[in-house]
């Protein structure tokens, strides 16, 4: 393997580490309050852009709602919905959108971009799909380390859509949610690139940051203030001059691409009817 490569795969498992918090450090600089006995789900990620978690983070949000509390409620409301859910199509679909390994921009995004993404088909637009997706990631990692709020799963003791990363999300912080801010920012950058689809790119993002808390993995309010971290940290890549060429280069190649048919991109997409209420 050549030193670039070697640099690269260091570069996006050190994202990865941030995003989950793995590696996380407070603000301060002190380690996360749980050291991670169990090693992180694989994702399939990008050299990030940007690196790091977002800065002043944790001055963007409020602390986790605490109980008794009106946030506290609609979270607990939430994770009842949740919890309805179980077996259905729509939690069927947040097993799904939890796996970030090969691949899942495209299975995620293809139906509401109405387009095929792949590493072959959309090379330019992938390439910024897994850098972007590192930072948007890595976004959360201080404050999950600074508050580390622990997951809905761990109190009601019910299961959950992934159980295989049960070990490790026990000891790594729940708000805010990182695959929300990879879901929404991803859907933020897919829109800048295919306008026309701008509705339902935002709306799948955010249905894939909902998948979350009717996984029964993190609670509404984790993904919620998720999305202030994606749209920040989408601020600072569009003054990045790395992103912007590579913005340019997806961009022609979106330009270029003719919409697929629907009955072949959209069968494991998100597209079909969530769960009862699960906007509000």
């Amino acid at each position: 393997m050549s030193e670039r490569r070697v640099a690269r795969a260091g570069h996006a498992l050190l994202a990865a580490c941030m995003m989950l918090a793995a590696c996380a450090v407070g603000p301060l600089g002190a380690e996360a309050p749980q050291a991670q006995t169990q090693p992180p789900p694989q994702f399939d990620l990008g050299q990030p852009y940007l690196g790091g978690p977002l800065p002043g983070g944790e001055r963007l949000i409020h602390p986790p709602p605490e109980p008794g509390t009106t946030r506290m409620t609609i979270d607990e409301e939430a994770n009842a919905r949740a919890l309805s859910l179980q077996g259905s199509a729509r939690w069927q679909l947040a097993a799904r959108d939890a796996d970030l390994g090969d691949g899942w921009y495209g299975r995620a995004f293809s139906c509401a971009a109405g387009v095929r993404i792949s590493a072959t088909a959309t090379p330019r637009i992938v390439n910024v799909l897994r850098r972007a997706a590192s930072d948007f990631g890595a976004s959360t990692g201080a404050v999950k380390a600074q508050f580390q709020r622990a997951r809905p799963f761990m109190s009601n003791n019910a299961p959950t859509c992934t159980p295989q990363d049960e070990p490790f999300l026990r000891g790594n912080g729940s708000y805010p949610s990182g695959h929300s801010a990879i879901g929404y920012g991803t859907g933020m950058v897919l829109a800048s690139l295919f306008p026309e689809r701008a509705a339902d790119l935002l709306a799948r993002g955010r249905g894939y940051g909902n998948s979350r808390w009717v996984c029964n993995v993190h609670w509404y309010s984790d993904t919620e203030e998720a999305r202030a971290f994606a749209a920040a940290t989408y601020s600072r890549l569009q003054a990045d001059e790395a992103f912007r060429a590579d913005m340019a280069l997806a961009r022609e190649e979106a330009s270029g691409l003719s919409p697929a048919p629907a009955t072949e991109i959209c069968d494991s997409d998100g597209m079909a009817p969530a769960g009862p209420q699960e906007e509000d």
